[in-house]
């Protein structure tokens, strides 16, 4: 205990240095927003992967894929694909040249001024603030179970120390301070995970036997699982059946592709000079991504052939069925003892890098795209007004964090993913790649998008029961709970609300774009003529 308090205190003493270093080179807004727009290609890789990928990943996904295997390993592919490859190679290098053509700071305000509206710049910022909260609790709560069982610390005194420690830099520093602590805890990561995969790889004596283990365990797959499909953990689902659709509606594909639309990300690609710094960011960040979360969902899944061979149970009776607390107990009950030091430093890193990131992104959207739009507040202390909502994100962060239940860090990663894919992804691509989506079009789509997403989640999805609000309207659980067991209306539930939110979020922005007058997109000249169109 008394290394584990030493080791940490002297990696918060380098954290609170770095953010420091940020907060003596923020003179503007510019830089607190943006990071002076002259990051570096492995500081801003660092710091986008390290945004990315957190303790929601390792702790929260890392426990989910001890429950469906192997299968969460298309998740890493879209991470890299998707979140990387094509994020910064595609998405990255238009935004940075718009964002720059149109002088902007966050990406509320890249889709404000490219559509030329208030409007749409403070409904995104409203959603932004409202509900990146909830991610950065799962985040938080994932440290913090982490700490409870490594230290032996009180969750909820857990939960106040660490917001209080965090919040300090990120108030005070901006983004500077954010990327430049992100890339020292990007590296903490990086060799956090090489050493887990060596030490796990050798313990069970190479990873083909593993796998041919954790093959002939099929039959300790729990009932629970069983009767929603899963075969195995290598065997992966029934395909059609509800654990399918969990698995590859919701994780896969709602995280997958959600990741384009994370304001928190996009802003990222504003901070750096050129696009010669993103082609070799999305290299350091794929390997980066191939690294974290690739090892952290095998180990997950791995786990369960450990655990039944030291312990005599597969991970989630270990757990206690609470699939958050599943990572950290094989840390400190399979690990060498030296090794949970390490981890909790790399957790620590994790954790820190995406809640100051969460912070950051809700305190400016609710300071810049929203308190700066109302007239009365316009071009006063925008980065006072920004700091302010940094300080009210953290506090509803806590209370949130508070008061969310067990085996939540999953769920409310992917919910977060799943809402900013439906409001905004069609806005921002064809914002960024079509001249004729117009500002009526953005704002159907945005808003269209929102309430979908939200009244499938509030009323189909398996866990409207949570929320009780279909119930107390209309006295059932959910509007398919009638429906014949195996049917395709009773396999709605199970189905993610964007399958159905993200196509007709699109179709609004098309469908009203061509029914509304072309806009002048005069202000846009520069930006399409740098994109070489």
């Amino acid at each position: 205990m008394f290394v584990k308090i030493i080791v940490s205190l002297v990696y918060l003493a380098a954290v609170f240095y770095l953010g420091y270093r940020g907060w003596k080179e923020t003179s503007s807004h510019a830089d607190y927003m943006l990071a002076g727009r002259r990051m570096s290609a492995f500081v801003m890789a660092m710091s986008y992967g390290a945004t990315f990928i957190s303790t929601s990943a390792i702790i929260g996904f890392g426990g989910v894929a001890a429950m469906f295997g192997f299968s969460l390993l298309w998740l890493v592919f879209l991470n890299i694909f998707v979140g990387v490859v094509i994020a910064m190679l595609v998405f990255g290098k238009r935004t940075r040249r718009m964002g720059l053509a149109l002088n902007s700071h966050t990406f509320p305000e890249l889709l404000g001024r490219r559509y030329q509206s208030r409007s749409i710049q403070a409904l995104a910022g409203g959603i932004i603030f409202l509900f990146i909260p909830l991610y950065a609790a799962a985040v938080l709560i994932g440290i913090c179970r982490m700490i409870e069982v490594s230290m032996g610390l009180n969750f909820h005194l857990a939960l106040a120390g660490f917001t209080l420690l965090l919040a300090g830099y990120v108030i005070s520093g901006g983004l500077k301070g954010v990327m430049y602590t992100e890339a020292f805890q990007g590296a903490l990561m990086v060799a956090m995970m090489l050493i887990l995969a060596m030490v796990v790889s050798v313990k069970l004596g190479g990873l083909g036997q593993a796998v041919g283990a954790l093959a002939d365990m099929a039959p300790l797959m729990p009932e629970k699982l069983r009767a929603i499909g899963m075969q195995g953990w290598v065997q992966g689902p029934r395909f059609g059946s509800p654990a399918w659709l969990i698995i590859y509606t919701t994780i896969v594909y709602g995280v997958g592709i959600g990741v384009l639309a994370q304001p928190q990300l996009v802003v990222r690609f504003m901070t750096v000079p050129g696009d010669r710094e993103l082609n070799r960011a999305a290299v350091y960040g794929s390997l980066f991504i191939l690294l974290i979360p690739g090892v952290a969902y095998c180990v997950g899944t791995l786990s369960n052939a450990i655990f039944y061979r030291e312990f005599g149970k597969i991970a989630l009776d270990m757990a206690g069925g609470n699939v958050d607390k599943i990572i950290p107990l094989f840390i400190e009950k399979v690990m060498p003892p030296w090794f949970s030091v390490l981890f909790l430093l790399g957790l620590l890193a994790a954790a820190m890098s995406t809640l100051a990131s969460q912070y950051h992104v809700g305190g400016t959207s609710l300071g810049r795209d929203v308190f700066e739009q109302l007239r009365r507040w316009k071009g006063q202390a925008p980065v006072a007004a920004a700091r302010i909502g940094v300080a009210a994100t953290v506090f509803i962060t806590l209370i949130w964090a508070w008061i969310l239940p067990g085996s939540i860090i999953a769920r409310a990663t992917a919910f977060f993913f799943g809402l900013c894919l439906a409001s905004f992804l069609p806005a921002y691509l064809l914002g960024l790649f079509w001249k004729g989506a117009t500002r009526i079009g953005a704002l159907a789509s945005m808003l269209g998008g929102f309430w979908i997403s939200m009244f499938w989640l509030l009323f189909i999805h398996q866990k409207a029961p949570a929320v009780g609000l279909c119930q107390a309207l209309f006295g059932v659980p959910t509007l398919v709970a009638g429906a014949a067991r195996g049917s395709w209306v009773w396999l709605l539930q199970f189905v993610d609300p964007n399958v159905v939110a993200l196509p007709a979020s699109f179709a609004l922005a098309v469908v009203v774009g061509l029914a509304t007058r072309r806009p002048d997109n005069a202000h846009l000249d520069l930006c399409w003529k740098n994109f070489g169109s």
